[in-house]
């Protein structure tokens, strides 16, 4: 698969990085802007996958933006523009920079009550928004036991500048495609002591893990089965959580999903197919009302060969 999201390289330099960010701190989000406008409009021309990528998306939004190719450019170009806002939005969350008042939503309170009930959970995100705005809601909770399973390899200058710029180490992060027994048993025991685990549920790993076809937007995409085989052994409550920026507030939605903790092996292969198309569906929702926030920047859609995309539709 040649254009497996993870085996795209990670574009950028440290240096570049640290510089931007210093620019926001230090001389405020005016002048962060304008040397941000410059930078991504070379990395929107020169990193022809992620633009291809962001049209073949827009148009499954919007078939009609196959007749206005400046209008789906320019589009592209903001979706380009609202991933680097999320990045800077990334490291403030890191950095204990985003203040309690731009925090809202009901789901707010629905993640103090799970918490408060002890009895941990399987919690499914994707790369929608931004979750790791999410870290400031588990400040709230020192004693929380957070494990975050992903895969990191293709972030990792990133990884390294949010851990230099921030001072803080990132939550207890597993790779997904290190999952073994003992893993699973260890995943187990957290859970049983009331910790939670998050993990993507839009995102196909390297190790060649099950995957099935679902409608997604009007289209057929493969997501990953893995978590969803991995909450049916773990026997669990399972959420979904989300976080989306509007007008300078960050929105938490986190709402059950599902339960687990009485499903009946014989039951399992359906309720993961159920389970699978319920949740594309709910992300569908999700990236229909804030379509800038998809932040899935590689072929995501198959064609009628049953191969991922790689041009614009």
């Amino acid at each position: 698969m040649r254009h497996h999201w993870a085996r795209i390289e990670e574009r950028g330099n440290i240096a570049g990085m640290r510089l931007m960010v210093a620019t926001q701190r230090h001389l405020g989000s005016w002048p962060f802007r304008l040397l941000l406008w410059p930078v991504m409009l070379w990395y929107f021309l020169l990193h022809g996958t992620a633009r291809r990528a962001s049209q073949a998306y827009l148009l499954h939004l919007d078939p009609e933006l196959s007749r206005h190719p400046c209008k789906r450019l320019w589009l592209s170009y903001r979706h380009f523009l609202a991933f680097a806002d999320a990045l800077m939005d990334k490291v403030a969350a890191w950095s204990g920079d985003i203040a309690d008042a731009r925090l809202t939503g009901s789901g707010i309170a629905r993640f103090s009550d799970a918490i408060d009930a002890g009895q941990g959970g399987l919690i499914l995100v994707a790369h929608h928004g931004n979750l790791d705005v999410v870290n400031a809601l588990a400040d709230r909770h020192p004693g929380l036991d957070l494990t975050v399973m992903m895969h990191t390899r293709n972030a990792r200058k990133f990884n390294i500048l949010l851990e230099h710029v921030t001072g803080r180490p990132r939550p207890d992060v597993l790779e997904v495609g290190e999952i073994t027994p003992a893993t699973a048993q260890s995943l187990a025991e957290r859970l049983d002591a009331g910790g939670f685990v998050v993990i993507a549920a839009d995102r196909l790993p390297l190790s060649g893990e099950r995957s099935r076809r679902l409608d997604f937007l009007g289209a057929p995409a493969l997501f990953p089965e893995g978590p969803f085989l991995l909450a049916a052994l773990l026997r669990c409550p399972l959420y979904t959580l989300a976080c989306v920026r509007e007008n300078g507030a960050f929105i938490i939605d986190f709402e059950p999903f599902d339960d687990t903790r009485n499903l009946r092996r014989r039951e399992r292969e359906s309720w993961i197919a159920d389970s699978m198309q319920r949740h594309a569906d709910r992300l569908a929702q999700r990236v229909r009302d804030h379509p800038l926030q998809w932040f899935n920047f590689y072929p995501f859609w198959l064609n009628d060969t049953g191969s991922l995309h790689d041009l614009t539709p």
